[in-house]
């Protein structure tokens, strides 16, 4: 008898090239956005006057939003159907993002970077887990290399064509080029994509659960990021313990969780790896927002230039995430991944020597090393938490992924935010002393550094997927 995989990959209405297809696409413009984003800081901080902290928060606010609405998007996903929630974001994503182009403030900015990181978190939720679905264990480290190589050629092109259109046309018009991608996407899936992901419709959704935890994890991430910029941050800090605290031991109870924390506590392979994805996204996540900075800000370079740099990452990582992935299929995820986080962790080292006068080809060059490091990562790591749970729980374990991702990335800005806010603080970038800039751009590396080697060991402690 065929599996549902099978019966997918086979099917006449159905094949696997759509499937990838529209996972790339999707893949492609959610990374494009972020790091044309990046480049674009500088003008937009010209044309609304903001300073960095406030910049910061254009990044961080779609990551927070992203992080929080996850996991509940995962589990709806399982239940009412994952093309569903796929769809619904994609269309939302491309909605927000033509909102982000006509936004006329700091404000109105930040809030409709927020409202894309809550779809773009319906994006990330259903991605891996439909290709999971649809490709079985031995061609599944592939078929992920491929949606993160579509992701990577999103960061590559952001800031080499993001760049160029700033330069040349605006701030505005990389939001309008992504919103143009979105709805050929969202054409795409409706017309070539069938539901073959029904969902779970006997099973509850946990809404108390939810609740607890969307509002938890929020509290947490806002009270981190925001302890040395504002009083009630650290009271908002301690709510979030307590939320996440209540969240969990609701979890132990409920016959349908928001997430099953046997996953965790029964799974190594599932429980490392998360905690190895979380880690190495805590170190690299703000490499491209203060480097962005860095030759912009300090070095003088245009936003073409300086996107032109930033290049040097994104293409090693496109170029080598379809190879690693199938290496995975053949070597244990652990060994690949470790390697590429030792890498990583070099290359951050290297950052933490940072001068004002660093030649621009040692920026690229360490650029490409830690480059090749994240492709020996991503998809193998992912490819090892995919493999090491059934089938019910591949959408729950696909928004956990995301989430130790997200939360990554918004503990990596908050780091970098901290830093800033206790160097430089709230003045605007043309005000700034270069010299504590770099001084708060070194000391991050450090610590990303620091973070991203002991990741390694995290990385190697959760066992070989195929003996689990």
């Amino acid at each position: 008898m065929k599996t549902p995989a099978r019966e997918v990959i086979n099917s006449n209405v159905l094949p696997g090239k759509s499937i990838i297809i529209s996972v790339m696409m999707t893949s492609f413009f959610t990374t494009f956005i972020g790091s044309s984003t990046n480049l674009a800081l500088p003008l937009i901080g010209k044309e609304f006057a903001g300073s960095a902290l406030v910049l910061s928060w254009i990044v961080t606010g779609y990551i927070l939003a992203s992080a929080v609405f996850l996991l509940p998007m995962g589990r709806i996903a399982d239940i009412v159907g994952r093309k569903k929630i796929f769809l619904l974001g994609t269309t939302g994503f491309t909605l927000f993002t033509f909102l982000c182009a006509v936004s006329w403030s700091n404000a109105s900015l930040i809030l409709f970077r927020v409202l894309q990181g809550i779809t773009a978190s319906m994006i990330y939720a259903t991605g891996m887990a439909i290709i999971s679905s649809a490709y079985p264990a031995g061609q599944r480290g592939k078929a992920m290399g491929l949606a993160v190589t579509a992701t990577y050629t999103g960061l590559s092109l952001g800031p080499a064509l993001g760049g160029f259109i700033c330069q040349h046309l605006g701030w505005r018009s990389i939001f309008y080029f992504t919103a143009l991608v979105g709805l050929a996407s969202v054409v795409f899936i409706i017309t070539r994509v069938r539901d073959k992901w029904p969902g779970r419709q006997g099973e509850k959704f946990d809404l108390a659960g939810s609740m607890l935890y969307m509002f938890g994890l929020a509290a947490f991430l806002y009270g981190m990021s925001s302890m040395y910029s504002t009083p009630l941050a650290k009271y908002i800090f301690i709510a979030g313990v307590i939320l996440m605290t209540g969240f969990i031991l609701l979890e132990s109870r409920l016959p349908f969780p928001l997430i099953n924390l046997r996953l965790f506590s029964h799974n190594i392979v599932f429980a490392f790896s998360n905690l190895a994805a979380m880690i190495n996204y805590s170190a690299t996540f703000a490499i491209g927002f203060l480097l962005s900075l860095y030759l912009q800000v300090i070095r003088g370079y245009s936003p073409q230039t300086a996107g032109f740099v930033l290049l040097a990452q994104p293409v090693i990582m496109a170029l080598f995430s379809s190879f690693a992935g199938s290496l995975s299929d053949r070597i244990e995820p652990r060994i690949v991944a470790s390697c590429g986080m030792g890498l990583n962790a070099l290359g951050l080292f290297l950052f933490a020597l940072l001068g004002a006068a660093t030649p621009v080809w040692m920026v690229a060059l360490n650029l490409a090393l830690i480059g090749l490091g994240f492709a020996l990562f991503s998809s193998p790591n992912t490819n090892a938490i995919m493999g090491s749970v059934d089938e019910q729980f591949y959408g729950v374990a696909a928004s956990t992924v995301s989430t130790m991702r997200m939360i990554g990335m918004a503990t990596s800005m908050t780091i970098v935010t901290l830093l800033i806010a206790l160097f430089v603080g709230d003045t605007e970038l043309h005000q700034t002393d270069p010299v504590l800039f770099l001084t708060s751009f070194r000391i991050a590396f450090a610590v990303f550094g620091i973070l991203c080697a002991g990741g390694v060991f995290a990385s190697l402690a959760r066992g070989n997927v195929r003996s689990s």
